[in-house]
């Protein structure tokens, strides 16, 4: 990649996600970008030196200094459920975030649960078991972690009990993309997990989906 500073007035030419391709939030943003076909760079320049290197780069792009960022013609984006959102509806995708009121909102309601109430629940037992981080090694942090993993992926599994396809129901959207990646992180994980057949026949379906062997794949968590 190149040394040259990204910035964060508007661009003129492909739209571009940065972040590592490793992280989830990235990875939700770069299959959307499959599944509407968009024609992007990505910068994925930001792991060990290069990281702290270009730390600046990245604050000038999102205050918050996280991934990812994407920038366009208008100008950067952060959040990742919002760059979701943003590129399906630049794309006229209503298939995969609907223009009807109440369908919209099913579909964000979701999307929303993903990120406030799913994510929060793997954090400490992810980075204790995957990442095997510094002072994430309390036992008891760990297995409440676990049982709070497992409850809410119960909770999905219910859901797609009753949608029997997708999680708002028979048509694919970004509820599935945003919800699909924590779903593949929970089965990876090194842990005891809850018995969710329908959460299991979800992914073994969403396999076909553009993108998603390349961005979630069996072996990235």
């Amino acid at each position: 990649m190149s040394d040259k500073p990204m910035s964060d007035k508007p661009m003129s030419g492909k739209p571009a996600i940065i972040g590592r391709a490793t992280s989830i939030n990235v990875r939700k943003v770069l299959w959307t970008c499959a599944e509407i076909g968009l024609d992007h760079t990505f910068d994925g320049d930001w792991v060990g030196e290069a990281a702290v290197r270009r730390r600046d780069e990245l604050l000038a792009l999102n205050p918050n200094g996280q991934f990812p960022v994407l920038v366009d013609q208008a100008g950067p984006l952060w959040q990742s459920n919002t760059i979701c959102r943003y590129l399906a509806t630049m794309a006229g995708r209503d298939d995969l975030l609907p223009t009807a009121p109440r369908a919209r909102a099913l579909v964000e309601q979701w999307m929303d649960w993903q990120l406030g109430d799913l994510n929060p629940a793997w954090r400490y037992v992810f980075m204790a078991r995957v990442r095997r981080a510094p002072g994430y090694t309390n036992a008891d942090e760990i297995a409440a972690g676990v049982a709070a993993w497992n409850q809410a992926m119960g909770l999905l599994d219910r859901q797609l009990q009753r949608t029997g396809t997708h999680v708002t129901g028979p048509t694919f959207t970004l509820a599935d993309i945003v919800l699909a990646l924590s779903a593949n992180r929970w089965r990876l994980t090194p842990m005891e997990h809850a018995d969710c057949p329908a959460v299991d026949a979800w992914l073994d379906r969403l396999a076909a989906r553009p993108g998603f062997t390349v961005h979630v794949g069996p072996g990235v968590p």
